[in-house]
């Protein structure tokens, strides 16, 4: 919003005399405002991101160019990466012809037309990539600007790291071929990458029927005895196997920038081994 101000004078008689200065504000007839549709991001997702556009003057407003920095920030490298073909134009909530979209260093979005009295939202999605900081507290602020014949609007999101694990789970048999009354092993690594360690209080246990059933079980947690029941249980009838929900911990995964910017996430990790006679 721009402010000015401004007085007359009045001449008389070879007199001039000042009037009171008066302030006034010119408001521009667009504005714009960016919303995250996500609460937080975490490695190898993605973030939708709506630009609402609104034109209350009017006058038409044609050849509106927007351009988003996905969430680099003047930085080198972005942390977002445009999803290419996610992108949806809705003008007055009708369905509109797409704009010319352009993504490299930057997302730009031309060619765009706003009648007056008119609104218009430009949804798309950008997946989170190799540059996004990962550790807990961190965010990413993703800034769209609006460029219209006059002055240009400028709207923000930010969105926080994930502050939560992120799991998954590996299980590995040995040997692959087993002589019968002979032991097999089944390894599960366990594994995450989350900025928040997988506690007691996330409840994770591990299930499996093992097929076929074993006997003479070994259960070991990074090399060291699971007692039973305490720590797992298992019916040697049907080979059902559990281990009791916050036995297991996860510690939270590491991160590190690299010299190009990128992070390197080390996953926490544990193993959990299982052995018997078949």
């Amino acid at each position: 919003m721009a402010v000015f101000t401004n007085r007359a004078t009045l001449s008389y008689s070879g007199i001039t005399t000042a009037s009171n200065t008066v302030t006034g504000s010119l408001v521009g007839a667009l504005s714009a405002q960016k919303t995250a549709l996500a609460d937080s991001y975490r490695t190898g997702g993605s973030i939708t991101y709506v630009i609402s556009l609104i034109n209350s003057g009017d006058a038409a407003i044609t050849g509106l160019t927007v351009t988003d920095d996905l969430g680099a920030g003047g930085a080198a490298n972005a942390p977002l990466t445009y999803r290419e073909g996610s992108c949806a134009l809705f003008v007055n909530g009708v369905p509109a012809s797409l704009p010319t979209v352009e993504a490299a260093a930057r997302l730009e979005f031309t060619g765009l037309d706003l009648p007056a009295h008119s609104n218009a939202l430009i949804i798309y999605t950008a997946d989170v990539n190799e540059y996004a900081p990962l550790a807990a507290g961190s965010s990413i602020t993703n800034t769209a600007v609006a460029q219209p014949l006059g002055s240009a609007v400028t709207a923000s999101a930010t969105v926080h790291a994930a502050d939560a694990p992120a799991l998954a789970i590996e299980k590995q048999i040995c040997p692959a071929t087993v002589m019968e009354n002979g032991t097999l092993t089944y390894t599960f690594i366990i594994t995450n990458t989350g900025a928040a360690e997988a506690g007691a209080d996330e409840e994770l246990f591990v299930e499996d029927a093992f097929s076929p059933v074993l006997s003479g079980l070994n259960v070991q947690l990074d090399g060291k005895a699971l007692l039973s029941p305490s720590d797992y249980t298992y019916d040697a009838q049907t080979g059902e196997f559990a281990t009791v929900p916050g036995a297991i911990t996860v510690p939270a995964a590491t991160f590190a920038q690299l010299a190009d910017g990128a992070y390197a996430v080390t996953p926490g990790r544990v193993t959990l081994t299982v052995s018997g006679t078949v």
